[in-house]
């Protein structure tokens, strides 16, 4: 069962990386490709399978440390990836008709304020063992609660105040029995995502957040490993 489970987690992360990679750096990217179609993206597959392999096959590894370091690192990204999950749910060039409607984000939102919660109180306790977290829940949930409730008002505001954009309305007009024929237009045409002052203030400070809690990650890292 742990053989098939590696095997899977495996396959998994490394071709969702090398699929990322292909879209970043705009190269082919595709199992059904060749090798020599899709260089970039075997290579990059081929890699990161030896880097793993390497690293396991290392004499007096701490394993058990790395896998519970690497659980702990899937956690405190978890958030950020689930928020730029919901920003790509709520872009009508990408999704057109299909976006979410207000009530859905409204649960995203609280759903994805409670990822950041539980990351924030996994990151804490694991770098402070004597913090009292149920105290720490608490007052995070006050913040979580004021936090979201001023973002709802501050996004009710924006939305009224928001210049109407040519083309995204027509999206949005889309009749119901038609919807189901809509595609998303190529990638080169699709325009840049234009960000409020709010949105921008809430991915610097989701950037800093990331930053300190990679950063002391490393450092349990390290000092468990001593």
């Amino acid at each position: 069962m742990l053989l098939n489970a590696s095997l899977i987690g495996a396959a998994a992360v490394t071709l969702a990386t090398s699929y990322a990679f292909g879209d970043v750096f705009g190269a082919s990217h595709s199992l059904n490709r060749g090798p020599l179609d899709a260089k970039l993206f075997y290579a990059s597959f081929t890699l990161m399978v030896m880097a793993a392999a390497g690293i396991v096959l290392i004499p007096g590894a701490p394993l058990g440390l790395i896998t519970t370091s690497v659980q702990a690192l899937a956690g405190v990204l978890l958030p950020s990836a689930t928020v730029f999950l919901l920003l790509l749910c709520n872009d009508r060039e990408v999704l057109g008709p299909w976006v979410n409607a207000p009530w859905l984000n409204a649960v995203a939102a609280l759903i994805v304020g409670a990822l950041v919660e539980l990351s924030l109180i996994l990151m804490a306790s694991t770098m402070f063992p004597t913090v009292n977290v149920t105290h720490l829940f608490i007052e995070l949930t006050i913040v979580l609660i004021v936090t979201l409730a001023a973002a709802g008002i501050y996004a009710l505001y924006a939305s009224r105040r928001a210049p109407a954009r040519e083309g995204i309305d027509a999206v949005a007009e889309i009749p119901k029995d038609k919807r189901h024929t809509w595609t998303m237009p190529p990638l080169a045409l699709l325009e840049r995502p234009v960000w409020s002052p709010g949105r921008k203030v809430g991915m610097l400070l989701l950037r800093g957040y990331l930053l300190v809690a990679v950063l002391l990650l490393i450092v349990k890292t390290v000092q468990l490993g001593h």
